[in-house]
């Protein structure tokens, strides 16, 4: 094809490689010419001078050259594709099916075609380097345990997977539970019958799945039984179980037994438990057989069973035709997922039983970030009704609208997490009874009355809640206080921000914080209605968010630290009048 229908990074290519060559003869060369693909993609061999680079016996076997396949697409958004087209490389980290180099684990930040494809070329050797040195981790190589690569089809629901008291059985029960139109849930368990459900087969494979499962169901059938394609299967560090060359039919038979249990016209699903070459949890594989193929696996399932008790589908009665589909998985068990909070202060949420007395701007906010958070249980306390007003600035929606806040504000958060149970209660405090087991009691009703019947639980409990209370700034909404009272400590929160305020008042420094402890002055507060409205604090949405999260997080931090320290935290946000400030005066 003519060289002018290369784009410019293309050409920019090409010439940063003729340069490259140039300068370092013997070392980078592209071999033949390149060509350029119906796509536009340009496509070219390279060879790489790769006898120095040092190896390790468990690294990856590096000759005294090696040749790449690259792949260059027109634009420079994304960088080269990179391959191999022997299988020298397969089941090493971070080889996707065996001969694709994953150099680039995110892109969008790894890949800077400033650099143009030099910079490409030394990423290679630096990876080389690695890959020969044996330093990549396979535990978080790519999806390592098939092949490298997601399975998962356009538009297909997401299975959320939650329970990890996985055996090490052939095959075991399972049901997938519909949540919505795009989610299903794996239960381990029996659903009730109040939920719709489908009956599905888990099957546990030998070995990983180096060249992926395939993408109908007669391929992946022998692969079940050859997942090496007839290569030899791997060795020295990875120890495999031995591969049953009969799993298919055990597959076919549970699958089958499946299939007459659930109806006819409907689809039929398969779940693949697949060991990680290098050990540790099993990874997990989604599979959907549609309507139609599902119906003619359940018609040889009941032909067969004319015959024997046992279900025995023979593989070539398979149509070839029958389409394998693979679903997206949300693998959130513990033993793979860590969750993206861990190592910041909120952590300290984690499983505890938490209080939040008001649920306006301030508390409808904390009460978000809590359950966010991984509290376990959280109590909402609140008399208010929600009106349109609100909206501007508390955590409601348009439709809670006429409902109590409490409940309101329940429903938003149960629909944010299903492993936090939030109970609405519509006083402004609970009862004595649940109290009991509770591990932080947070205030944001700003009431003093509230602050006595807190104080009172902190001088009469040594075994007590971690309590705390939060208040912002009248004027602009832009300040924020939280005092925290942690046992053994018998002082409660309202005595300990009433000798904070004392402090803070003689402080010049503070004096930012001042008006969090002096009488309002006129134009402090807004009317927001006409008539009888009760005043309240000017502040958006934007404002209490910012606050309430910084709040949260620090107490979160005293939650996780290993000393009990009490006191009173000031901080104000960036944009307010006074500027980014924070303070902390021990109790």
């Amino acid at each position: 094809m003519s060289r002018r229908i290369l784009s410019g990074w293309q050409h920019r290519v090409l010439a940063d490689l003729g340069a490259i060559a140039e300068a370092f003869p013997g070392d980078v060369k592209m071999l033949g010419a390149y060509r350029l693909e119906r796509s536009g993609s340009m496509r070219l061999r390279l060879r790489i001078r790769t006898g120095d680079i040092p190896r390790e016996p468990e690294g990856m076997p590096l000759g005294e050259h090696e040749e790449f396949l690259v792949t260059v697409g027109a634009s420079d958004l994304t960088p080269p594709r990179i391959e191999v087209d022997h299988l020298r490389f397969l089941h090493h980290a971070h080889v996707l099916q065996g001969h694709r180099l994953c150099l680039y684990l995110d892109p969008s930040r790894e890949w800077d075609p400033i650099s143009g494809f030099g910079g490409f070329i030394d990423r290679l050797v630096d990876w080389l380097g690695d890959a020969a040195g044996g330093r990549f981790d396979a535990q978080t190589a790519l999806y390592h345990a098939v092949g490298g690569v997601l399975h998962a089809a356009d538009d297909a629901p997401t299975v959320v997977v939650r329970d990890g008291a996985w055996s090490g059985k052939r095959a075991r029960h399972g049901w997938l539970v519909a949540r919505t139109p795009h989610r299903f849930d794996l239960s381990l368990e029996r659903p009730s019958l109040s939920e719709h459900s489908d009956h599905v087969p888990i099957v546990l494979l030998d070995a990983d799945l180096p060249f992926g499962a395939g993408t109908d169901f007669r391929k992946f059938l022998r692969t079940a039984d050859d997942p090496y394609h007839g290569y030899p299967a791997p060795s020295g560090a990875y120890l495999l179980q031995h591969i049953d060359a009969g799993l298919s039919s055990v597959v076919l038979t549970v699958l089958g037994a499946s299939a007459i249990r659930n109806a006819d016209g409907t689809p039929q699903r398969l779940i693949l438990a697949v060991p990680h070459p290098a050990g540790g949890p099993l990874h997990l594989l989604v599979a959907n057989i549609p309507a139609a193929g599902a119906d003619h696996i359940r018609a040889l399932a009941r032909a067969s069973r004319k015959s024997s008790p046992m279900i025995n589908i023979d593989q070539a009665e398979i149509d070839p035709t029958t389409p394998l589909e693979w679903w997206p998985i949300s693998d959130e068990r513990e033993e793979v997922t860590t969750r993206r909070d861990s190592a910041r202060p909120v952590a300290g949420y984690v499983g505890a039983t938490v209080h939040v007395w008001g649920c306006g701007g301030l508390g409808s906010w904390i009460a978000e970030y809590v359950v966010r958070a991984g509290a376990k249980k959280v109590i909402l306390c609140d008399p208010g009704t929600v009106s349109g007003g609100l909206l501007v600035r508390q955590n409601l929606v348009e439709a809670d609208i006429g409902s109590r806040k409490a409940e309101a504000l329940a429903r938003r958060l149960r629909a944010m997490s299903d492993g936090a149970v939030v109970i609405a209660n519509d006083a402004m405090i609970p009862g004595e009874e649940d109290l009991v087991g509770v591990d932080v009691i947070i205030d944001a009703t700003v009431s003093v009355a509230i602050g006595r019947i807190l104080d009172g639980l902190a001088a009469s409990r040594e075994h007590r809640p971690v309590l705390a209370q939060v208040a912002t700034d009248a004027g602009t909404g832009t300040l924020g206080t939280m005092t925290v009272s942690m046992p053994p400590l018998r002082v409660g929160p309202l005595t300990i921000d009433r000798k904070a305020g004392e402090q803070i008042a003689k402080d010049g420094a503070h004096e930012a914080f001042h008006c969090l402890w002096k009488p309002l002055a006129s134009g402090d507060e807004i009317i927001p209605t006409r008539g009888c409205s009760t005043p309240t604090f000017h502040g958006s949405a934007a404002d209490l968010a910012g606050v309430a999260g910084s709040l949260t997080s620090i107490l979160g931090a005293h939650l996780s630290a290993g000393t009990a320290v009490s006191g009173t935290h000031l901080i104000s946000l960036p944009h307010g009048e006074a500027g980014p400030l924070r303070a902390f005066v021990p109790a």
